[in-house]
């Protein structure tokens, strides 16, 4: 079974503090998807920064996605469904401390489909940890996106060298859910 993951899709890193132009260009693809996999009783899991004024990684990017902030709540676009499962994560992993890795083993989820920003970073940090709890991994390119055109090939170039990532598109996906 699969498991739908968006990782940081929030105000901070799409219009906010941390504002990634390119996010823009993913959000539809990332809306095909959740709503296809709601209608098809596929998990949707939100995979958030949600960082304490404690965190190190703070240091390295400033404030930005603080817990109980507008900036750390998803985009009104992409707005979670009651259905969905909500995570909150204080490092680049989605797996790290989250309850996530005990959520995908009680739902019978073997395969992961990772959406969202970064791909060179939160991205890889939860391909990685997923890949080494034995988890597939697919990346749908259209809906995935970095800093820098250069920071998001090297990311999907990674991810598919390093961790066997299926660097597939949205269309290809939601063609599999709609017609299994």
């Amino acid at each position: 079974m699969e498991a739908l993951i968006v990782i940081d899709m929030l105000n901070d890193f799409v219009t906010g503090k941390l504002k990634t132009e390119r996010a823009q260009r993913i959000i539809p693809h990332i809306k095909q998807l959740t709503q296809t996999a709601r209608n098809k009783e596929i998990p949707v899991i939100y995979s958030n920064d949600a960082h304490l004024p404690v965190d190190f990684e703070l240091k390295k990017w400033g404030d930005h996605a603080m817990k109980g902030t507008k900036g750390a709540e998803v985009i009104p676009e992409l707005k979670p469904a009651k259905s969905d499962y909500l995570l909150e994560k204080r490092t680049y992993s989605g797996f790290f401390e989250t309850g996530l890795d005990l959520l995908l083993r009680k739902l019978k989820v073997d395969t992961i489909v990772l959406t969202g920003l970064h791909a060179n970073i939160c991205l890889r940090h939860t391909a990685a940890d997923g890949f080494f709890r034995g988890y597939k991994i697919i990346v749908p390119k259209d809906a995935t996106e970095a800093l820098s055109q250069q920071e998001y090939q090297q990311g999907l170039e990674y991810l598919r060298k390093v961790y066997d990532a299926r660097i597939i598109e949205t269309n290809e996906i939601i063609k599999r859910w709609t017609h299994a």
